[in-house]
Order: C-alpha cells, then sequence, then structure tokens
C-alpha cells in the first residue's frame, strides 16, 4: 500500500512531496505521467508543484490531459485521496475535478514568502487541525488567483469546501498575496471531500528544520485515509 506522486515534465516539487510522505512513515512511489493506470496497490495520490510542459497555454492545462490523469480521476472519483498543491491544484482545476481557476496574480508578479492561512473546510484530509487553527504554509507561484463564479463560491462557503483561507486579505475580502477571491487558499471536492487542491506548500512545512512541520499533519491525513475498492479503479476499456 502506497501513496503515489505523480511526475510531470517541469515538474519541481514531486521529491519534496515524496519526501513529506515518507516522514509519516507512508511508503511512497514516483509515477510519470505518461502510465496510463495507477500501480494497484495505490492507496493516495499526490499532484506536485513545479511548472509542467512550461505553464504553455494556460498553468496546468496540457498536464490535465496526460495519460494519469484518467486514472486519477477514476480513483477520486471511487473516493481515493487525492492532493493537489500549487501546479497540482491548477492540473485539479483544469481537469475538471475541482471546480474554479487560477488566473495570475493580481499584481502580476511571482510571489514567493509565507503566508499565514485558517484552516476552514470539512475533509477528512484536514480532521488532524484542531478547529480555528492557523498555519504557515510558503507559496511560490505566479498563478496563484483564485477564480470562480458567485454561485461556485457561495456553494464551497456553504459547504465548508473551502480547505484553507489566506489570513490577509484587501478590503474586498481578496487575498493580499495573489487576489484570490474571499480569500481562498485552497479548495475540497469528491465525493468523499476526498480531493484536496491548495496553491500553498505543506511539503516545505514537514520538518522543524524548514520553519515548522504544520505540514506534517495533512500528509498523515492522506496517508491515512482508506484506498477506494481496486475492481473500479481500471479503465473500461
Amino acid at each position: 500500500m502506497s501513496v503515489v506522486v505523480v511526475t510531470f515534465p517541469g515538474s519541481n516539487c514531486d521529491r519534496d512531496c515524496q519526501w513529506a510522505v515518507r516522514q509519516v512513515g507512508a511508503a511512497c512511489k514516483s509515477v510519470f505521467h505518461k502510465e496510463p493506470e495507477l500501480p494497484a496497490d495505490t492507496t493516495a495520490v499526490v499532484l506536485p508543484g513545479g511548472f509542467s510542459y512550461g505553464d504553455y497555454l494556460r498553468s496546468g492545462a496540457i498536464a490535465a490531459r496526460s495519460s494519469i490523469l484518467g486514472a486519477v480521476r477514476r480513483f477520486a472519483d471511487a473516493g481515493g485521496p487525492v492532493l493537489g498543491i500549487c501546479n497540482g491544484f491548477q492540473i485539479l482545476c483544469e481537469s475538471g475535478m475541482l471546480p474554479g481557476a487560477l488566473l495570475k496574480n493580481a499584481d502580476g508578479r511571482f510571489h514567493c514568502e509565507d503566508a499565514i492561512l485558517d484552516v476552514s473546510g470539512q475533509s477528512p484530509l484536514l480532521n488532524d487541525y484542531p478547529p480555528g487553527e492557523q498555519v504557515v504554509f510558503p507559496v511560490a507561484h505566479g498563478d496563484g488567483c483564485y477564480v470562480a463564479d458567485d454561485a461556485t463560491l457561495a456553494r464551497l462557503e456553504t459547504e465548508s469546501r473551502v480547505a484553507f483561507r489566506y489570513v490577509h486579505v484587501d478590503e474586498s475580502g481578496n487575498a493580499i498575496v495573489n487576489g484570490s477571491r474571499r480569500g481562498i487558499a485552497g479548495v475540497i471536492g469528491g465525493p468523499r471531500r476526498n480531493i484536496l487542491g491548495m496553491m500553498p506548500h505543506p511539503e516545505r512545512r514537514a520538518d522543524l528544520a524548514l520553519g515548522g512541520d504544520d505540514g506534517l499533519v495533512l500528509f498523515a491525513a492522506l496517508a491515512s485515509m482508506p484506498a477506494p475498492n481496486a475492481g473500479s479503479l481500471r479503465s473500461a476499456s
């Protein structure tokens, strides 16, 4: 049983995520994006940060059409836990597995800095954070402005599907760091609230030597979630 970290051309946080997974005592496998299926013993999937395909067209747009995404979608539809970080969040949105989109930061600049976040959503992936917990995760993105139509934003709020929210917002409630609407830093989806996409990097706060270990809580929850029935994961073709 193992957590799979998918590598795309241009991924640069895949090894960091593998290291974080192993820090919580879980087995980990690296899978290249051209594979048509996930390994049979997959218990969770991580789509890591980076610049897949050089961010051509739109960040994550080409990677969202990679061969492995069909298997990831089937895994998620069956209730398997999927975590998308930064570029992984963009891929989840571009593939339609999560609502909304990630646009250029509002100020047009690349931001690499620590961000204070409120843990705000309801998901098995967040259960180990105390209610009202604040965490500090680094951000490193140029296309991190989360947008969605008003109806989608209202649904995310009503259904407690906003996983993380930037604490520092402007007078309109949008994130100062990138302009994300309503300060949204992460979104929950999936039939069992088993998909989580987020722009900040929990793998960069997975050891005290990195400034904190808030991220280990998330990786531990990911590794402990039950895997779906293997029979529901194979392609019909």
